[in-house]
């Protein structure tokens, strides 16, 4: 049905323009998928698609930089130390997320818990752009192995869903002293591996109930979530620059609220 591709487009849009800025993702699609009562195929295949779509957007963007990488591993200490910093943050998420999924879907996974992370979320945003400095470390390139643990220790927090995981990095490396931009990007370069693990897991998790059926909604899907993806990452720099994070901030406060509100009122 006619619709049915309309919702799968308009999740996808949801994805690629959340995925990457500090709103999370996440929540907006739990919240999304029980007011529009979306039945996508069999399994988690849609949401795994969506996802691919936003990581495929990061790895084309940053295309230069990743395969500059690979191809100095082992023998240029810049590509050394990027690889390094990159698996220290991702390496408490594998970790946790491991042993608590389980517990993460089954429990945290409902449109209460969402509303209210993204209303304490803004506020720790308006909170760490007030009283927090413009920071020190200005490059990925100059971050120490230690604070890259650190940030990847904070990104557990996304676990919890509503509280976002670009937010948690993000916030959590400008708190450590990282300027936004750099912040962001680090955020940016953390996703590859985070989100390529969490969706490997699901696939797995899923095997015995993935199937193609619904194709067309997940191609549509896909592609929507690549292409609104594409435009945040070459973009959203910028606008961190321009105007900071308080916008994303209120985004979270506004939309909490009302979910609150519409679920209040069920």
């Amino acid at each position: 049905m006619l619709i049915d591709y309309l919702q799968a487009a308009f999740l996808g849009v949801v994805e690629g323009l959340t995925e990457f800025i500090p709103v999370s993702s996440t929540g907006h699609l739990i919240l999304l998928v029980d007011l529009l009562g979306f039945e996508g195929p069999p399994g988690k295949v849609f949401e795994i698609a969506i996802q691919l779509g936003a990581i495929l957007a990061i790895c084309i963007v940053y295309w230069p930089r990743l395969w500059g990488t690979l191809s100095g591993l082992g023998r240029d200490d810049r590509a050394n130390r990027f690889t390094v910093n990159v698996l220290l943050g991702f390496l408490p998420a594998l970790v946790i997320g491991f042993f608590a999924h389980g517990f993460i879907k089954g429990v945290l996974f409902n449109p209460w818990v969402v509303s209210v992370a993204l209303i304490v979320g803004g506020v720790v945003i308006l909170a760490i752009e007030r009283f927090v400095g413009e920071g020190e470390v200005d490059s990925v390139d100059d971050f120490k192995f230690r604070l890259s643990l650190k940030i990847g220790l904070l990104q557990c927090l996304a676990m919890i869903p509503g509280v976002s995981r670009s937010g948690a990095t993000i916030m959590g490396a400008r708190l450590l002293g990282v300027k936004p931009a750099a912040a962001a990007e680090f955020s940016f370069f953390l996703a590859v591996p985070t989100m390529a693990a969490a969706t490997a897991y699901d696939l797995f998790k899923n095997r015995d109930t993935l199937t193609l059926d619904g194709a067309g909604l997940i191609l549509t899907g896909f592609i929507v979530a690549f292409l609104c993806a594409l435009l945040v990452v070459r973009s959203v720099i910028a606008f961190i620059n321009r105007y900071g994070f308080a916008p994303f901030a209120w985004y979270r406060i506004a939309i909490g609220t009302v979910m609150l509100a519409v679920l209040a009122l069920r």
